[in-house]
């Protein structure tokens, strides 16, 4: 269901990534990114496991781009499972030094936890990677907010910042800061906040992904077989737009 390796995001720029295992496709539907700020060469960059228990991204001329920022003198490994979260972990117990999911970029993943120490942050454009100015967190309210963070001002713009937290539906007297998108379609928060898909109940390929545009969209990567021929086509179902 997903791969994960060097990834072109450029005319020679390269990023570490995950995305979803596709047939047939030109572009990779990427859902995780370690350097999506600094991309790095085509040639001789390398993701390095080291015996520190440290994962390092070299470029090029050997400088680290990306580290997980780890420590171990056990025996580690570094896995990519089935529901694209890429761990690092002792082959000894289960203690995990580092994992993707505690690090998103701007896609959520389904059973992949929104706490109050991640967000999504949109990229730049549909081509630009760069980290962009809109974000989906939670707020020192215990709520979860879209917020436009750009160089010059910052502001939340959903829910409505001029109503209540009562006004809205949300809960802020919820202090876990916890939301999770299942398999089945179904979004909830602590703060009350749930979306449910059109499609609720059938177990897909989904995502959710904070959009270049500030819309937070869901996603559902669709298998389509027509005889031997198989090809991929994307539904688009919107959770909240920009009013």
């Amino acid at each position: 269901m997903f791969s994960a390796g060097f990834t072109a995001i450029g005319e020679n720029a390269y990023s570490f990534a995950i995305w979803f295992t596709e047939q047939n496709s030109v572009n990779n539907t990427i859902v995780w990114m370690a350097n999506r700020d600094q991309p790095v060469n085509g040639k001789r960059s390398k993701l390095t496991l080291l015996n520190t228990g440290n994962i390092v991204l070299f470029d090029v001329s050997l400088n680290n781009v990306w580290s997980s920022n780890t420590a171990s003198l056990e025996p580690i490994e570094l896995h990519l499972k089935d529901d694209g979260n890429l761990v690092l972990r002792e082959l000894q117990g289960t203690n995990i030094l580092w994992q993707s999911f505690d690090s998103p970029t701007d896609t959520l993943l389904p059973g992949q936890p929104l706490t109050r120490y991640t967000e999504l942050v949109a990229s730049r454009s549909e081509s630009n990677y760069s980290t962009g100015f809109y974000k989906f967190s939670f707020d020192d309210s215990n709520v979860l907010v879209l917020r436009y963070d750009g160089p010059d001002i910052s502001s939340s713009y959903w829910p409505k910042p001029w109503l209540l937290i009562s006004q809205t539906g949300r809960a802020s007297f919820n202090g876990s800061r916890i939301a999770i998108l299942d398999y089945f379609g179904n979004f909830l928060s602590s703060d009350n906040l749930t979306f449910i898909t059109s499609d609720y109940g059938t177990v897909l390929q989904r995502r959710m992904k904070m959009d270049p545009d500030g819309n937070l969209m869901g996603f559902v990567e669709i298998i389509v077989h027509v005889d031997i021929i198989l090809s991929m086509e994307e539904s688009v179902l919107v959770f909240q737009g920009i009013e």
